[in-house]
């Protein structure tokens, strides 16, 4: 299985270029049964990352485009009335997929963000109080544009701690821009090749969960946590959902790198997904106080 996650990482490197970490994490986030939020300027690839992922995983996908508009009732579904049968229907929405993209997630107003709420965190909606069973696996990515852009409402902070892992592509380096430009016609990610079906990816999760965590890592999370709350460097503390988190990540990571067990290092590979949107921190300005803080924390021996 593990040619298998190395060719998945082969695959969409060849159609989001230079970005061989962010794809990773992106991996890592999805082994590990959590929601992606990715953040970045329009026209950086996160789509296409999204859509690539679900090809090579070979899961149902949806995209929803999210607008000033856009209702709850356009994301779980609605009940419509059927005048041969005097009974209503329920006609399911888009969030009945696997793979959700959630694409420009803050253009929407808040009502309409949290309709996600609950089917990221219990993998059901409610409508007219009856509960719908969301499919296996199912996966949210978010795409959100930077706050300071025209028509864009901040995520809560509940919303925001729905997503295990934040990410950010940023800007290719210019040998990738180049190869970007000359093979823009042959990146077609929807020519990907499907690499691993449902059943293998509930057996690469399950398999993550073997993942050895050992009592010195665990301690070690627990003091990284820890310097959140006794610090008065961050806007707010880190929850035992991002210790739980954070232990997931570190064992997916090691799990990507072909390892049984976590090291310190894999901790530190997935902190600043998992915990700067948790912090209350952007993705560029926060990065200097992380590093501060893991040098802060002693690494186990």
């Amino acid at each position: 299985m593990q040619s298998t996650v190395t060719a998945i990482i082969d695959d969409l490197s060849n159609v989001i270029f230079g970005k061989q970490k962010q794809i990773k994490l992106a991996l890592t986030c999805l082994f590990s049964q959590g929601h992606l939020l990715i953040e970045d300027l329009p026209g950086m690839g996160k789509t296409t990352l999204s859509h690539g992922l679900a090809t090579v995983l070979g899961l149902s996908y949806q995209r929803i485009q999210f607008t000033s508009d856009l209702l709850p009732a356009d994301i779980l579904g609605t009940n419509v009335f059927n005048s041969n049968e005097h009974s209503f229907t329920f006609h399911k929405g888009p969030i009945f997929s696997q793979v959700v993209l959630a694409d420009e997630i803050n253009r929407a107003g808040p009502k309409t963000q949290s309709a996600l709420l609950e089917a990221m965190e219990e993998q059901q909606v409610t409508v007219d109080g009856k509960k719908y069973n969301l499919p296996e696996p199912f996966f949210v990515i978010a795409t959100q544009n930077p706050l300071y852009q025209s028509g864009t409402y901040p995520l809560p902070e509940s919303q925001l701690d729905r997503f295990m892992m934040r990410i950010s592509l940023g800007f290719p380096t210019k040998e990738a821009e180049k190869r970007l430009i000359l093979n823009l016609q042959k990146r077609d990610y929807s020519q990907l090749p499907k690499r691993i079906d449902e059943q293998q990816l509930k057996q690469i999760q399950a398999q993550i969960n073997d993942v050895t965590l050992s009592i010195p890592i665990v301690d070690y999370i627990i003091e990284l946590v820890n310097f959140t709350r006794n610090s008065h460097s961050f806007a707010a503390s880190l929850s035992p959902r991002a210790s739980i988190a954070l232990a997931k990540a570190a064992r997916s990571w090691a799990y990507i790198d072909g390892r049984d067990f976590v090291i310190p290092e894999d901790v530190q590979a997935v902190f600043s997904s998992v915990c700067l949107h948790r912090l209350g921190l952007h993705s560029d300005s926060g990065e200097a106080q992380v590093r501060e803080l893991l040098q802060a924390v002693p690494v186990p021996v």
